[in-house]
């Protein structure tokens, strides 16, 4: 059945939409048909005997089959056979006799429309010849680099003299979108549509030839990998030559351009070392190991701030001002600091580098909970630097420190490097707090490292293994923080200035309370100033009998209790709006009081002196105890003494002894015991047998806690002294200092948190050495030398004309 049996167009037939396009309408081609619609529409066309019209479904309209969805030109036609598939599909095969277009739609059981030919316009012969010639060379390329192409097909393309069979042919043989197709089919001028087909062909060419060369490339290494690999670097070279893989090369871009924006900043061996990485980088595969490491190098090294410091200015007078509006009392300390900052301002001022300078670094050291950490806040932010922190506490791996060298798996920079990166600044505030834990083991000691980052002679040339290249920490202000000087390393204490920070006392406590404390912890609970009051004498108690340290942090804390139970009663009662504390309620907010340090003994008594003692919590007032039992002289130790106190004791009793044997100390001889005969006869027995005849044993309470060192020498003379001539000793006096065999008193330290501590347990009189009286008084608090009458001893005898109750 030919076209030309129908002798009247337009004619109305049925229409099938399909999701292909057909190109080619004079080549028989198999169709697949769900839609009941298409399949009725088939089978009246074939069962007529009559022509069928397809058209193609515009892309997104994919599966429906009204008018709106198909494209207005398609395929003319006739079935010439029809089966049914088991899956429920009907196959036709159709071939196409012209193209037609849809001159009016009519819905019905099945899709019908008007549908006219179209008729192809004339064209120009002798250009219509050249395009062909030119288009039948494309395709000969084309076939001889794609090898799918049918040699019968090409070979009537060029047989053919056709140009619309040409098009379809050469159509029909592209692998084309659907768009693409469309414009192709629905174009009556035959040159344009030359035309494009050549651009097609010709692009398809290049195509062809990139994929010729990329198999080429690839073929030469399959030798040496296996088939994964294969299939890798051809995906790979594909997506290269298409344009599309270029990740690496702009990542390797952005390297190269980091690099040059910070080499004026670089010291030479940084951008040698960096520079060298990143070629080695850009050389390597992608996918190695090595590659990977190199790539985290790169990001890490090109995160430090070289070059970017601080704006502000350095001003001592900011300084001073933050420090006093966060920090009450800590005069001292405050002054050392503002005095270290006048010395780098006037070196900033007349171009002195630090080094020239006599640049220190600044340890704050004193027991927890006294405010080192925070002072060292308030330094970054009046100086507006950026605040770094490294706790050193239990820190044994040197190589946190110094980084990690890159041949180790999971290698990064070291703790400082990182805190540099962190800081986005060269000059941060660095503090390394809890100094004197830094550990020792197998992997180091990393207070070696430490000397070189905390001597100014050296850190400006500081190494980090994982870099290997020297970076300037000169310009970091690197503060320390201690509880325990004595644990530091003596060389790394050569290179720090310690400013001691020591225990506050209540009054301080309550002012700091009062200014700092309660509204900071006001604004932590949500809690408004007039909804919680505490009266300044049921502070007072929680100071003195809810705490236990030299600092204020167990009391932020009791505050903070207080303030959480005063939110919850708020919350359940709301015909409250305010919560007030008294000395009378006190007990109901908080739990059993802990007293910080026992009152001394109500009474004189023999045997029981009060010395005075420092921990790392403060100081506290440490009971001594002796008694003796009728024997030979011995004396036994007991209350977990130290080697250092128990070498104390002995010295004592030497020295009791030799007061005694001097005639310093007076012995009653109705206290010494007499044998039968000596009762009997009335012999004088020498005051020296005294010690001989009676065991002393010398307790100190509290026999958990350990207890070490020598300044509770005098207060040890004083017990055996009290316990053998058996003179009461006065309640209210304490005493601290080392003796020698001498009898000479020495100088001691911790004096004011001693002092302190005597002030609360109700001390009223203080014996210390001489030198400490003359040195250190002036920096005791005003309110423990107004209330405890401080006296300074050089010699025991000294302090025996003080304790004795007369």
């Amino acid at each position: 059945m030919q076209l030309s049996d129908y002798d009247a167009f337009p004619t109305t037939l049925p229409v099938i939409v399909e999701d292909e396009i057909f190109l080619y309408p004079f080549m028989i081609s198999p169709i697949f048909l769900t839609n009941q619609k298409d399949i009725d529409a088939a089978s009246s066309a074939m069962e007529n005997n009559s022509l069928l019209f397809i058209a193609s479904s515009i892309p997104g309209q994919e599966g429906k089959h009204d008018f709106d969805s198909m494209y207005k030109i398609g395929v003319v036609g006739s079935i010439m056979r029809k089966v049914h598939i088991p899956d429920g599909r009907v196959k036709i095969l159709f071939q196409g006799l012209a193209r037609g277009k849809i001159v009016e739609p009519q819905e019905g059981t099945f899709n019908r429309a008007v549908i006219d030919v179209i008729t192809l316009e004339s064209y120009n012969k002798l250009k219509v010849d050249a395009l062909m010639d030119i288009l039948r060379d494309k395709v000969k390329k084309f076939s001889s680099l794609n090898s799918q192409i049918p040699a019968d097909l090409v070979r009537t393309i060029d047989e053919n003299d056709e140009p619309n069979r040409i098009a379809d042919l050469v159509s029909s043989m592209l692998k084309l979108d659907k768009e693409v197709a469309y414009a192709l089919y629905v174009e009556l001028n035959i040159e344009k549509r030359l035309l494009g087909l050549i651009d097609i062909v010709t692009s398809e060419i290049e195509s062809a030839k990139v994929q010729r060369e990329i198999r080429t490339k690839v073929h030469s290494k399959i030798e040496q990998t296996n088939k994964e690999y294969f299939l890798k670097e051809q995906l790979k070279e594909i997506q290269h030559e298409l344009g599309m893989d270029t990740q690496r090369e702009e990542e390797i871009a952005i390297f190269r351009e980091k690099i040059a924006a910070l080499k004026p900043h670089m010291q030479e061996d940084a951008f040698k070392e960096i520079s060298k990485q990143l070629d080695r980088f850009a050389r390597m595969h992608p996918d190695s190991a090595d590659a990977n490491v190199l790539q985290s190098y790169l990001e890490w090294v090109l995160e430090l701030p070289f070059g970017k410091l601080t704006k502000k200015n350095l001003s001592v007078k900011d300084v001073s001002l933050e420090l006093d509006k966060d920090h009450y009392s800590l005069e001292k300390p405050k002054e050392r600091i503002v005095e270290f900052f006048s010395v780098r301002e006037l070196a900033e001022l007349r171009g002195i580098k630090q080094t020239e300078a006599g640049g220190v670094i600044l340890c704050f050291a004193g027991p927890p909970g006294v405010g080192k950490t925070s002072l060292a806040n308030s330094i970054a932010t009046a100086l507006g630097r950026p605040l770094v922190r490294i706790a050193l506490g239990g820190l044994e791996d040197v190589n946190e420190l110094r980084g990690h060298r890159r041949t180790y798996v999971g290698a990064m920079p070291g703790r400082l490097v990182q805190g540099l990166i962190e800081a986005k600044s060269m000059d941060p505030v660095i503090v390394l707090d809890e100094i004197d834990k830094v550990g020792r083991s197998v992997r180091g000691d990393p207070t070696a490292a430490l000397l070189e980052i905390l001597d100014p002679e050296q850190n400006s040339k500081y190494r980090d293994y994982y870099l290997n290249f020297n970076i300037d920490l000169s310009k970091a202000i690197f503060i320390a923080t201690a509880n325990d000087v004595g644990r530091i390393p003596a060389p790394l204490r050569d290179r720090m200035e310690f400013i001691g920070l020591n225990s506050y006392t209540p009054k301080e406590k309550f002012e700091i309370a009062k200014r700092y404390l309660i509204p900071q912890e006001l604004k932590k609970h949500a809690l408004k100033r007039r909804e919680f009051s505490i009266t300044d004498a049921a502070l007072k108690i929680l100071i003195d009998e809810y705490t236990r340290e030299a600092g204020v942090r167990n009391l932020r804390r009791r505050i903070a209790g207080l303030m959480r139970k005063s939110a919850r009663k708020l919350l359940e009662d709301k015909s409250k709006d305010t919560i007030d504390i008294t000395k009378k309620n006190l007990e109901k907010f908080t739990d059993k009081k802990v007293f910080e340090i026992s009152l001394v003994d109500s009474k004189p008594q023999v045997g029981v002196v009060s010395g005075l003692a420092w921990t790392a919590v403060g100081g506290d007032v440490l009971t001594i105890e002796a008694i003796k039992i009728k024997g030979k002289g011995g004396l036994q130790l007991t209350g977990s003494l130290g080697d250092v106190m128990k070498e104390s004791v002995r010295i004592a009793h030497s020295v009791v002894k030799k007061l005694i044997d001097n005639g310093d100390l007076f012995i009653s001889p109705s206290i010494i015991p007499h044998n039968t005969a000596e009762g009997d006869e009335r012999i004088v027995v020498d005051p020296s047998e005294v010690y001989k005849r009676y065991d002393l044993h010398i307790h100190v309470p509290e026999g958990a806690t350990p207890k070490d060192g020598p300044s509770a020498g005098i207060a040890m003379v004083s017990a055996i002294a009290s316990i053998l001539s058996e003179q009461k000793i006065d309640n209210k006096v304490a005493m601290t200092g080392e003796v020698t065999l001498t009898g000479k008193v020495l100088p001691i330290g911790g004096l004011k948190e001693k002092l302190i501590a005597a002030y609360k347990a109700g001390v009223e009189k203080a014996l210390i050495p001489m030198k400490n009286y003359e040195r250190d008084l002036e920096d005791m608090p005003n309110e423990v030398k107004n209330n405890i009458k401080i006296i300074g001893v050089s010699h025991i005898n000294e302090v025996l004309k003080e304790i004795f109750v007369k």
